[in-house]
């Protein structure tokens, strides 16, 4: 515990708009944490597609404008408050924080710290700590999917694709991703079949890849694609939803992207209940802080201590050039996670 107060920068998102018009960078003063609490000098942030549509407003639940964004972090604990015995001063953490990871310094409960493994690079643990953890529970809680299965990965150049093209590799599962063709070269590597989704009929080339059709389907693009995932299944396959990129220009309420998904995923599930769906299966998924959460995120932390596990990093960007980053990320040049970097 410390009673001397830590000034530090932070960047706010103060409206819809432009990166470059909307978030302004300024100067924060941190006391002492409360109990249960931990403040932790940040040592590398995520940027994700959350933040890219709380840029328009449309990320479920955002809080109300200005705030903080920055959905997960790396760092070292500098101080803790009363009760916390989880971590200690000096320690590195990573935390899940959905927002407020974007700053020098940041204040955090005590229980989102899962203790960093020595000597893990701060750029590849914090790919893994919401990117990371939805890839490793879509394949192998919500879908459960065995070795020798077969699942095709729709956005396999983003952070969560990319993680569950390697993480089927290393369960001996067969991957089939989509992305565009400029992102190839990058993602050849990580043992998938990949397919340009801008160039080819992604419904018929998954046929010819898998004629019996796939064991699951991870889409997070929403409802406009998920009767083609669900008809690529298998008998017994399932379909995980977990987004909605492909509405983010769409008009009218953020949530109605998901309404429609829950629909559609109602409307199959009563198809399995009348017993007219062959086995198959629907879902949503949402990453949730849980124990369960900590307890897989330490495990892949293990898993990138060891060599086993290198998430792809697209870009390494200071944290001033947040405005920057965020717009590679909306133009569909960047393959893997962007890390910045206070």
């Amino acid at each position: 515990m410390t009673t001397t107060a830590i000034t530090g920068r932070e960047l706010v998102l103060t409206g819809l708009g432009a990166p470059q018009d909307v978030l302004t960078s300024r100067e924060t003063e941190h006391a002492a944490p409360g109990a249960g609490r931990v403040l932790v000098r940040v040592e590398a942030a995520g940027l994700s597609f959350a933040e890219v549509q709380m840029l328009g407003g449309r990320y479920p639940m955002q809080p109300a404008f200005p705030f903080v964004p920055g959905y997960d972090l790396v760092g070292e604990v500098v101080a803790t408050g009363p009760g916390v015995t989880t971590c200690r001063p000096g320690q590195r953490v990573a935390a899940m924080t959905r927002t407020g990871a974007w700053a020098e310094h940041v204040e955090l409960a005590a229980d989102l710290a899962v203790v960093l493994p020595a000597q893990v690079p701060a750029d590849e643990a914090v790919a893994l700590v919401t990117n990371g953890v939805t890839a490793w529970q879509l394949l192998h809680r919500s879908a459960r999917v065995p070795r020798g299965g077969t699942v095709l990965v729709h956005g396999a150049g983003g952070g969560v694709g990319s993680t569950l093209l390697q993480l089927c590799r290393l369960a001996g599962v067969r991957a089939i991703g989509t992305a565009s063709g400029h992102r190839h070269e990058r993602l050849a590597g990580l043992g998938a079949e990949l397919v340009d989704h801008r160039t080819e009929d992604v419904g018929r080339r998954v046929r010819e890849l898998a004629p019996s059709g796939v064991d699951a389907v991870f889409d997070p693009l929403g409802p406009d694609s998920l009767t083609r995932s669900w008809e690529l299944l298998a008998p017994g396959g399932r379909l995980i939803s977990y987004g909605s990129a492909g509405t983010l220009d769409d008009a009218g309420s953020w949530w109605k992207p998901y309404a429609d998904v829950a629909l559609r995923i109602a409307r199959w599930e009563a198809l399995r209940l009348l017993g007219r769906a062959g086995g198959r299966r629907a879902r949503m998924y949402y990453v949730r802080a849980d124990g369960r959460y900590r307890d897989d995120l330490a495990g892949l932390l293990r898993m990138l201590a060891d060599g086993e596990l290198h998430p792809l990093i697209s870009h390494r960007l200071p944290l001033r050039d947040a405005a920057r980053a965020l717009d590679l990320h909306r133009s569909g040049k960047s393959t893997g996670k962007i890390v910045l970097l206070p």
